[in-house]
C-alpha cells in the first residue's frame, strides 16, 4: 500500500514500480502528491489506466525546482528505463535548442540534433514561448534570416529587421557586435534588453495603446522564460555524481544524484550513524562498488592531505582524472541544493515519521527497524506466520521470513503468535544480528500478551505493541486502555501500511503451501 502522505507537494517526477521493483511508468507533476492521489482517486478512468493501477506496487519521485525542469527529467528518464505504460515513441528526439551559427554572418537557428555547426543554446521546453524569444532577438538585434546571402536586400530590411548585410549596409564588425549582445542575452545575462522592453510596456500602456502593450508582455514573458534554468539536462559530454546529505538525531541522511553525459540518470539514499570523517569514508565505501565519474560534487571542504590522497585513490581505480569539487555559487551549488530538497522530501520524512510514532507510542528512540507479524489460516489448516521488515518507513523485503506453525495444532492465534515470535528472536539472539526498535503484533490483548511472553522467553528486550483491525486500536503492555490515534494520522497510518503487508505475506504464503503442499526456501 502506498502511503500518499509521504508524497512531497514538490514539482518533479515520480516513478511507478510493479511488484517487481520494475519501472512501469514516469510522470511529471506540479505537484507530486496531488497528481500521484489522482491515479488513486475513486473515479472513472480509461482501460490503460486502470491497469496500470492494478500493477502499482511502489512509487519512487524525484523533487524538482520547476515543473519544466520536471518535464525535462522526464524526458530523460523515460528514454533511459523506457516504461512499458509510457507512449514508445522510438523516433522521438530531444527538445529542440537555438543554435548560432558558425558563419561570416551567423543566424539564430532552431534545431532538434547536432548537426548545424556552431553555438548551442537550450533545449527549451515551450516551443512557443522559444520561438516568440527567437523572433525578439532577431527582430531587436536585426539578425538575418536567409538561408545564403541574397544579391539584394529583401523585404526584412525595408521592414527593418534585418540590418542587410547581403548589401553591405552594416559591417562584419557591426554585426558581430550586435550578435554578441543576442548570444549574451540566450546565455542568461539579459535583464538590460528586458528592462528596455519593460519601459516601452509602460510607455504604451500610458499612452493608452493596450495592444502593442500586449504584446509586449508577451515577448517579455518569453524572454523571461529563457532564463530559466535546466538544472536537469546540461551542455556536458561527461558524467558527475552530486552528493549531499543532512545530519540529524545523530543521523546521517545522504543522497547521490549520478549525471550521465549531463542528464540524471539515477538517485541513491543513504542513512547511518553519525561520526567523524563520515564523508570521506562514505566515498571510498561507495565508490569501491560504484562506477567513478570524472567529476564529483559534495558540499564540504576536506583538508587539504585528506582530498589529495582521496583524489589519488579515485584516479587510481578510475584510471584516468577525477575532480572534486565544492562549489561556492552557481549551477553546481544549485544541484547541490536540489539534492538537499529531495533528501528534506524523502528521507528526512521517515525521521519525522519515526519520531512522530514515538511519542505516540511513548517509546524511549525513535523506531526505525520495525517488525511486524501475522498469522493466516483456514479452518485451522496449514497455519503459517509471516514476519516483514520496515527500515526507515520503507519495505526491507530481504529481511522478510515466513514461517510454517510447527508446534500448535488447530486455529489458535495467540499460541501460533507466541511460536513465531520466539523462533525469530531466540535466533536473532543467538546470532547477535541486529534486533528492531519495534515489534508490531496483528491482533488485540490476546496476541499482545502471547507476543510479550515470548519476547521474555528468547531473551530480547523489544517494545512491543499490537493492532487491533477492527477499529485499528494500538495495544501496549501494562496497559488495558488502548491509544486512539485517527485514522488520518500518519503514525497510525504508518502501522496499518505494515500490518497490511504482513497479512498480504501471511495470505501469500498460506495460498502457496495449499496450492503446492511445499514449502520455499525463505522458511524461518
Amino acid at each position: 500500500m502506498i502511503d500518499l502522505s509521504k508524497l512531497p507537494l514538490d514539482p518533479g517526477c515520480y516513478l511507478f514500480k510493479n511488484s517487481d521493483g520494475e519501472i512501469i511508468y514516469i510522470g511529471k507533476a506540479k505537484s507530486l502528491r496531488k497528481r500521484v492521489s489522482q491515479y488513486f482517486a475513486d473515479r472513472e478512468k480509461d482501460p490503460k489506466t486502470e491497469k496500470l493501477v492494478e500493477k502499482i506496487a511502489d512509487v519512487e519521485f524525484f523533487v524538482t525546482s520547476s515543473e519544466a525542469e520536471a518535464l525535462i527529467l522526464e524526458n530523460n528518464l523515460i528514454k533511459r528505463h523506457k516504461p512499458k505504460y509510457n507512449i514508445d515513441l522510438k523516433d522521438s528526439k530531444r527538445f529542440a535548442s537555438i543554435v548560432l551559427t558558425d558563419e561570416k554572418f551567423p543566424r539564430l537557428v532552431v534545431t532538434r540534433n547536432r548537426t548545424i555547426r556552431g553555438k548551442y543554446y537550450g533545449p527549451f521546453v515551450s516551443a512557443e514561448a522559444r520561438d516568440n524569444a527567437l523572433k525578439v532577438l532577431r527582430k531587436t538585434f536585426q539578425i538575418r534570416t536567409c538561408g545564403k546571402l541574397p544579391k539584394r536586400e529583401c523585404l526584412k530590411s525595408h521592414i527593418g529587421t534585418c540590418s542587410a548585410p547581403c548589401t553591405g549596409k552594416i559591417s562584419q564588425e557591426e554585426y558581430n557586435l550586435n550578435l554578441r549582445q543576442a548570444e549574451k542575452y540566450l546565455a542568461g545575462k539579459g535583464d538590460e534588453l528586458i528592462g528596455s522592453l519593460k519601459n516601452e510596456m509602460k510607455v504604451a500602456s500610458e499612452k493608452m495603446n493596450f495592444e502593442k502593450a500586449a504584446v509586449l508582455r508577451d515577448r517579455i514573458s518569453a524572454l523571461e522564460a529563457l532564463h530559466e534554468r535546466q538544472a536537469m539536462e546540461r551542455e556536458k559530454r561527461y558524467d558527475e555524481d552530486v552528493i549531499n546529505y543532512i545530519v540529524s538525531g545523530g543521523k546521517v541522511f545522504l543522497i547521490v544524484f549520478n549525471a550521465i553525459n549531463g542528464m540524471l540518470a539515477s538517485k541513491q539514499e543513504f542513512s547511518f550513524e553519525f561520526k567523524e570523517d563520515f564523508l570521506e569514508e562514505f566515498i571510498i565505501q561507495y565508490y569501491s562498488e560504484n562506477q567513478i565519474p570524472r567529476e564529483i560534487i559534495f558540499p564540504d571542504a576536506l583538508s587539504g592531505e585528506s582530498l589529495a590522497a582521496l583524489t589519488e585513490y579515485l584516479e587510481k581505480i578510475r584510471g584516468e582524472r577525477v575532480e572534486i569539487t565544492v562549489p561556492q555559487r552557481g549551477e553546481k551549488l544549485n544541484l547541490l541544493d536540489l539534492v538537499k530538497r529531495n533528501i528534506e522530501a524523502s528521507l528526512l520524512s521517515s525521521e519525522k515519521e519515526a519520531s512522530a510514532l514515538r511519542e505516540a507510542l511513548h517509546l524511549e528512540k525513535n523506531p526505525h527497524i520495525i517488525e511486524c507479524f501475522d498469522i493466516s489460516d483456514i479452518q485451522g489448516t496449514n497455519s503459517v506466520g509471516s514476519m516483514v521488515r520496515f527500515k526507515d518507513g520503507e519495505p526491507d523485503k530481504s529481511e522478510y521470513r515466513r514461517f510454517r506453525i510447527k508446534t500448535v495444532e488447530g486455529a489458535d492465534d495467540f499460541a501460533s503468535i507466541a511460536e513465531v515470535v520466539s523462533r525469530r528472536y531466540s535466533r536473532l539472539n543467538a546470532e547477535g544480528k541486529e534486533m528492531p526498535d519495534l515489534v508490531v503484533i496483528d491482533g488485540g490483548l490476546g496476541q499482545l500478551q502471547a507476543a510479550v511472553s515470548a519476547l521474555r522467553n528468547a531473551g530480547a528486550k523489544i517494545p512491543v505493541i499490537s493492532l487491533a483491525k477492527r477499529f485499528e486500536e494500538i495495544y501496549r503492555p501494562g496497559k488495558s486502555e488502548p491509544i486512539c490515534l485517527d485514522r488520518k494520522n500518519p503514525s497510525l497510518k504508518l502501522l496499518m501500511r505494515i500490518r497490511d503487508e504482513a497479512h498480504r505475506f501471511a495470505v501469500k504464503y498460506h495460498r502457496l503451501l495449499r496450492s503446492k503442499e511445499m514449502v520455499g526456501d525463505n522458511d524461518d
